[in-house]
């Protein structure tokens, strides 16, 4: 059975009813960061095991409570009634893609010795954005839960790692653990100079990679085979000397960055073996040291997925 804090209860319920003053729905969480109350369709001679479907999943319907997310709400009396079920609780979840929000978190992990934050700068560096003053949560372990906002017409599904290792996105059906929380592990807490900002509008080129890749047309002009027709290796050959021209136009202060760019661009569509030694000697041309081209070529060739040809 699970020790009661109540004192930690009681601290994660004003935490949680002053998110829901500002239009964030949220949900009781227990000191393991998962959902305070199980699930009622259960198998009751199997406590530890959900009931066998029969039909779609209740979402809520059923009127009772222990539904993870779906349970959220900025309605004080519910909130509390949900506190009031699950007395155990030392924390809350705020529910991500809900009006009027639709909240989007990005959360850098510091797990396995992964520099979440560094891939976070390249892909931003890669893809041309920046992350305005927003929210940031710091968690027990060290790592931070950036904030961000969505467009109401836009789902953001969850993901582990899609993007660059350590890097987690929680999207619509997906949770943060708000800060004041208490955990086994320690207490997330909003960092320093954050307190009184508000979620900050996801920028565009974030929000296209967060969204699912189309699925890739794996047909040819012919309806069979899967070569390149003549005209498509025109055109990459075309791109490949492009990008070499990019770097050779780069200045004092740009080098490291249009190498990096151009070895991304490269790699995305598959020309980054055949570009390598010539990005880098166009680098070197510029005046980047060979070892620090060698270095930024290798790691865009780590951070950037292939596209299937």
């Amino acid at each position: 059975m699970a020790t009661i804090d109540r004192q930690a209860t009681v601290m994660a319920l004003a935490h949680a009813l002053s998110a829901a003053e500002r239009g964030l729905a949220v949900i009781p969480l227990s000191r393991t960061k998962l959902p305070a109350l199980r699930s009622p369709h259960r198998d009751p001679t199997a406590p530890s095991a959900p009931t066998a479907p029969t039909g779609p999943p209740c979402h809520g319907e059923c009127g009772r409570f222990g539904h993870g997310v779906y349970d959220a709400s900025t309605d004080p009396r519910r909130i509390r009634a949900l506190f009031a079920a699950a007395p155990w609780a030392t924390g809350y979840g705020i529910a991500c893609g809900l009006p009027p929000h639709h909240l989007i978190g990005v959360d850098l992990d510091t797990k396995s010795g992964t520099d979440s934050s560094t891939a976070l700068r390249e892909l931003a560096l890669r893809h041309l954005f920046t992350i305005p003053p927003t929210v940031v949560v710091v968690t027990p372990s060290g790592g931070r839960h950036l904030w961000l906002t969505g467009p109401p017409d836009v789902v953001v599904p969850n993901s582990a790692s899609r993007l660059a290792p350590g890097i987690d996105i929680r999207g619509a059906g997906g949770y943060l653990v708000g800060p004041g929380s208490r955990t086994d592990h320690g207490v997330y807490e909003t960092a320093p100079g954050a307190a009184h900002l508000s979620p900050a509008p996801c920028p565009a080129p974030l929000l296209r990679l967060l969204l699912p890749p189309p699925r890739p047309d794996r047909t040819t002009r012919s309806g069979h085979g899967s070569g390149l027709w003549p005209d498509d290796a025109q055109a990459r050959a075309h791109q490949g000397d492009g990008l070499i021209q990019f770097v050779l136009a780069a200045h004092t202060g740009q080098r490291n960055t249009r190498l990096f760019w151009a070895a991304c661009r490269a790699y995305e569509n598959g020309l980054g073996p055949t570009l390598t030694r010539a990005l880098i000697d166009a680098a070197v041309h510029t005046g980047l040291p060979l070892p620090e081209a060698r270095s930024t070529v290798a790691s865009a060739a780590r951070m950037t997925p292939r596209r299937p040809i």
